[in-house]
């Protein structure tokens, strides 16, 4: 029994190693060819074409009023000729609303018709602006649903061009994110269903006016955890997943998608807790079972910057959910799971997430257990486990320096090298503080959906960003 549970941890680290070392190679190449490849139209076409694809930008907003004006007026200022915003109120308890209505000049529009093509709650009223310069800009309110699936499927009943941008209200976005964005899906022979890019945490940076003045590293070390977690799984993780056109999932924080193909899966699942995942399965099953020859993208660039939990409690709670969410996905979908019929998604994708995501945290409980077990009978080559241990925490700092070093090498967010390597420096912490707590928040998680706990979805407390005023006060 030791000896097949020896081998079973060996080949299971093993396996992992090499998926690892390929994703760093795919991701590597992928990325040197976005950079060789440049862009298919130029920035300037796509501000002035009005043959430009038309984009719906979908927002859910609940109890957002610290932050609300600033980030609508990012929203407002994006280099593009034809995109809409919609701003779904999800039932807000605050002023969020009021303070809308009085900063873009709002009045309710009653005759509104909505066809409902997906399942949301009621849709109260529709607002529009009076001032020809928020004309891009509508407001509704609803009864609050109880998640973000909820409130951006009521903002699908209401979108009127054929992408649609899925973002967090909260979020800050590069002004040329649109354009940058419509590109894969310009220059792609398949039909492209959806397209991310990286997302970086807005905590620490000078936003002035709904623009990012100064990126910052965080200076709360939670969320620079978060930091580096993101530039990791983003240009390691996603590149490479795009280069077998196998990518699991496109971040509800910032994601285009094919609205045809959307409506016709019946919008996000308001059950689930990990909606952004989910409905990107369902959205390469329906493809698959369609015979339509389609491709999932991603671009190495942060165009998204959103607040991420600058606290341990607020934290835990939104990677339970996480996990959770996970765990719904494999039991929904296991029908994919090494399913000829769904191509890479039933070879590649949903066997990845099962055996590499989904087990992951349970065998690396199951290893430590057994580690200890063999200490206490004295059955260990020290010398060896030393240097197995210390192999796999240097390939685990130099995956994530590589990211981050790479990241920096593209695009130079931060102004100087120092902070670079502060960021780079707690890649040699993270084995030892944050991975642990990824860990136990995935294994709690999973009790909890086994138990069948109800999820209460916990308000975050916005805290906003930076100003220049108040640096120079």
């Amino acid at each position: 029994m030791i000896h097949a549970l020896e081998y079973f941890f060996g080949s299971y680290s093993l396996a992992l190693f090499i998926v690892y070392i390929v994703l760093f190679v795919s991701s590597l190449f992928a990325i040197l060819k976005f950079i060789s490849i440049g862009k298919f139209w130029s920035d300037s076409k796509l501000r002035q074409s009005d043959n430009a694809p038309g984009i719906s930008i979908i927002a859910a907003a609940y109890n957002e009023s610290v932050t609300i004006i600033d980030n609508v007026r990012s929203l407002l200022t994006l280099h593009y000729s034809r995109y809409e915003i919609i701003v779904v109120d999800d039932g807000s308890t605050d002023n969020t609303l009021e303070k809308l209505i009085k900063e873009f000049e709002l009045v309710e529009i009653p005759e509104y018709y909505i066809e409902y093509k997906v399942v949301s709650s009621p849709i109260l009223r529709v607002y529009r602006s009076t001032n020809v310069s928020f004309r891009k800009l509508t407001i509704i309110t609803k009864i609050n649903g109880g998640c973000k699936a909820d409130a951006v499927n009521a903002g699908l009943n209401v979108a009127v061009f054929p992408y649609i941008l899925n973002t967090d209200v909260d979020s800050v976005l590069a002004s040329h994110t649109l354009s940058d964005l419509i590109q894969p899906v310009l220059s792609s022979r398949k039909r492209v269903i959806a397209v991310g890019a990286t997302l970086r945490m807005s905590n620490s940076c000078v936003v002035e006016s709904g623009k990012i003045e100064k990126i910052n590293l965080p200076s709360n070390y939670v969320v620079r955890f978060q930091e580096m977690e993101y530039i990791r799984a983003y240009l390691f993780g996603k590149m490479g997943w795009s280069s077998f056109n196998a990518i699991s999932n496109v971040s509800g924080g910032l994601g285009l998608f094919d609205k045809d193909i959307l409506l016709k899966t019946g919008g996000y699942d308001v059950k689930s807790l990990g909606e952004d995942m989910e409905i990107l399965i369902r959205m390469c099953a329906y493809c698959c079972e369609q015979d339509i020859d389609y491709a999932v993208k991603y671009i190495p660039k942060t165009l998204c910057w959103t607040e991420g939990p600058d606290n341990l409690k607020t934290f835990v709670r939104q990677r339970i959910r996480w996990s959770r969410g996970l765990f719904q996905i494999i039991k929904d979908h296991r029908s994919l799971i090494f399913n000829g019929k769904y191509n890479r998604l039933g070879k590649i994708v949903m066997p990845y997430n099962l055996f590499f995501e989904f087990f992951a945290p349970i065998v690396e409980l199951l290893g430590l257990i057994f580690f200890i077990f063999m200490a206490f009978i004295g059955a260990i080559n020290w010398d060896m486990a030393a240097l197995i241990l210390l192999m796999v925490y240097s390939f685990s700092v130099f995956m994530t320096t590589y990211s981050i070093l790479l990241d920096h090498l593209i695009s130079k967010y931060y102004d100087n090298w120092y902070e670079v390597g502060r960021l780079c420096m707690i890649a040699f912490f993270e084995p030892f503080i944050y991975h642990p707590i990824i860990v136990f928040c995935s294994l709690k998680g999973y009790v909890q959906e086994i138990r069948g706990k109800k999820h209460v979805w916990g308000d975050m407390v916005r805290k906003g960003t930076v100003k220049k005023t108040e640096l120079i006060d």
